[in-house]
């Protein structure tokens, strides 16, 4: 039986290697997100309430976490929204369903919450089908003016952006310090590193800008 629930201390520690385990050199030789997972509980962007576990008979397969982040408007008009990631299913269990389950929960939490917009990083294929658009269809830019391919835009309530032109800003903690991440991946048992084709892959979408 699938249960989504809340993150428990008792948790973090399961979450934490769950999250390594899924990214381990998906996007890098190594990976980050875990050591993101480790300091973003703390910090005052992070939404307890949007911080999820999946449990499949009592063992814990996924997880989704939500930030805090902003979009200001050409008249600097302030808007608060959201954003998500990481969020991660053990490999064994992937492309089940799971990932799904958690994020549409989450939505609907969102809502709840109040929140109507999330903006995210990610592969277009990944969530599109979760109701995610280019960012430029709905005037959601870098601060450079600048629109990624890989940054997406989902209204939770439709009409929120009401075609204004927006800058993304994300939460300072995801702003990690890659020689504090690597110290911390050092700490814990070693995995091996490799090169992966999904690692070329994210570079070319993660340098790619719509026109």
């Amino acid at each position: 039986m699938i249960t989504i629930r809340n993150e428990k201390p008792q948790d973090y520690k399961i979450v934490e290697d769950m999250t390594r385990k899924a990214f381990y050199n998906q996007y890098m030789p190594g990976c980050f997100e875990h050591y993101l997972v480790h300091i973003m509980r703390e910090h005052e962007d992070f939404i307890p309430e949007l911080d999820f576990v999946a449990e499949l008979d009592g063992k814990i397969i996924g997880n989704i976490m939500y930030t805090k982040a902003r979009l200001i408007d050409q008249n600097k008009n302030e808007k608060q929204i959201l954003t998500f990631g990481p969020v991660c299913v053990l490999p064994e269990y992937q492309r089940m369903g799971y990932g799904k389950m958690l994020i549409e929960h989450s939505f609907e939490r969102a809502k709840q919450l109040g929140y109507d917009t999330i903006v995210i990083f990610g592969s277009p294929a990944n969530y599109v089908s979760r109701g995610f658009v280019c960012c430029k269809k709905h005037n959601v830019c870098l601060e450079n003016g600048k629109y990624p391919a890989a940054m997406l835009v989902k209204e939770l309530v439709p009409g929120a952006l009401d075609g204004r032109k927006w800058s993304y800003h994300e939460s300072p903690v995801m702003e990690l310090s890659e020689e504090e991440a690597q110290k911390y991946d050092d700490s814990l048992e070693p995995m091996p590193k490799k090169w992966q084709p999904s690692q070329e892959e994210f570079y070319i979408m993660s340098h790619s800008f719509i026109e």
